[in-house]
């Protein structure tokens, strides 16, 4: 029985062609994603060149007192314009295509509720946040996006820990595991990966998706080990470890902090640049936009078009520096759990189950994947296995022993 099991673990798992509803699904998808990124480039942009922003402004100015008044209004009402004029298409790709697809089990009102939460908490938070580089611009026209950089690390830093813990359970119920006998297989190899005094949580997101996930996150007592009820129900004990495995090398190579570390210098940079360009662009185009000044509150939709156009620009780097990551994090997981089927089995029905396609286009790749192709790595699950042959471990010092 052993050699059984052992033959079947080294036989590799092929790729399965994709279904035609995940094809469609995936074509569709490019079309919404330039649909959207053009849309997401055009609304400031209408709103800077039909002169709607400084209307939007004046009337912010009747409403608020002083300039700090002004500002508050003006973002609080920008961001709800924005929200009623995205919102058909929001409803569209989050719950209309979602269900015909067969990947949503989310009732209208469960969307609505999650929906208005989302925009509550935007319209709540934005405008203190709007007040850092705005007031900054005041104090230190010449430096502000220097000083404007340094202010929101910490900000960063807040989010990355407030979000798990406060924001997500707004949407979706956490509990305690409920399989005992798994979480304590989790616990052993999370300790193993050298991840210490961590709580394992199911989050109950079969109310919203049937895709399934797990994450890793936090910072000492926030740390947490999250998974997808869905992921829980549709993978074996085996096929959870290596997909946690592979969460848990995100959290031990310390992926997370440079995401965090990549957001942070492109804010930066997308202050420099805003710095750079935005004077020349109101001495040529400032009578027609309604305003002459960066720290004018009309100029909210200038700062939001320039960092786009900047991210959109930047974006193909980004990605690939986000695959590698994901290639190091399954090489993690694999060294970690040393069960190359259960590996590759995982990614089979990250395919089926998420509809995805194992080898999307190089243009999709470029510009849209944060991840590996599955064909690259159901392959590599199957292939490497280095441990098999009595070779080092790449990550072999960051374990312990079994």
């Amino acid at each position: 029985m052993t050699d059984i099991l052992l033959g079947l673990a080294q036989t590799p798992v092929p790729i399965p062609e994709p279904s035609e509803l995940a094809v469609r699904y995936h074509r569709t998808g490019n079309a919404f994603w330039v649909m959207r990124t053009a849309l997401d480039l055009a609304l400031p942009t209408a709103f800077l060149w039909f002169g709607w922003s400084a209307r939007l402004r004046d009337l912010s100015q009747r409403i608020g007192r002083g300039w700090l008044g002004m500002l508050l209004v003006y973002v609080v009402l920008f961001i709800l314009l924005l929200a009623v004029v995205t919102l058909p298409l929001a409803f569209y790709l989050e719950y209309v295509r979602q269900h015909a697809y067969g990947l949503s089990n989310q009732t209208i009102r469960k969307w609505a509720s999650d929906t208005a939460t989302s925009i509550a908490l935007v319209t709540v938070t934005a405008p203190v946040l709007a007040l850092v580089p705005y007031g900054l611009l005041r104090v230190s026209p010449r430096r502000w996006w220097l000083w404007a950089g340094v202010a929101v690390l910490p900000i960063l830093i807040a989010v990355f820990i407030v979000v798990p813990v406060w924001v997500a359970p707004l949407f979706n119920e956490f509990t305690a595991l409920s399989d005992k006998a798994l979480e304590s297989r989790i616990l052993e190899q999370a300790s193993r990966a050298g991840i210490e005094g961590s709580r394992v949580y199911e989050v109950h997101k079969s109310v919203d998706t049937r895709a399934i996930n797990a994450y890793v996150t936090g910072f000492g007592g926030t740390k947490r080990i999250v998974l997808y009820d869905t992921l829980l129900e549709k993978m074996t004990p085996d096929e959870i470890l290596f997909v946690l495995g592979h969460e848990m090398g995100h959290y031990v190579l310390r992926h997370v902090v440079l995401l965090l570390a990549i957001d942070w210098i492109l804010l930066v940079l997308s202050f420099w640049v805003i710095h750079r360009s935005a004077g020349s662009l109101l001495r040529r185009f400032g009578r027609r936009l309604g305003f002459h000044r960066l720290d004018d509150p009309a100029s909210v939709p200038l700062l939001l078009l320039l960092a786009s156009v900047l991210a959109l620009a930047l974006q193909p780097a980004i990605l690939a520096i986000s695959r590698h990551k994901e290639r190091e994090a399954d090489r993690f997981g694999l060294e970690l759990v040393q069960n190359n089927h259960a590996a590759a089995t995982a990614f089979v029905k990250l395919q089926q189950e998420n509809l995805a396609v194992p080898r999307p286009a190089l243009i999709y790749q470029i510009w849209r994947s944060p991840h590996p192709s599955l064909a690259e790595r159901i392959t590599f699950a199957n292939e490497y296995r280095p441990w098999s042959a009595g070779a080092p471990l790449r990550y072999g010092d960051r374990f312990t022993a079994r």
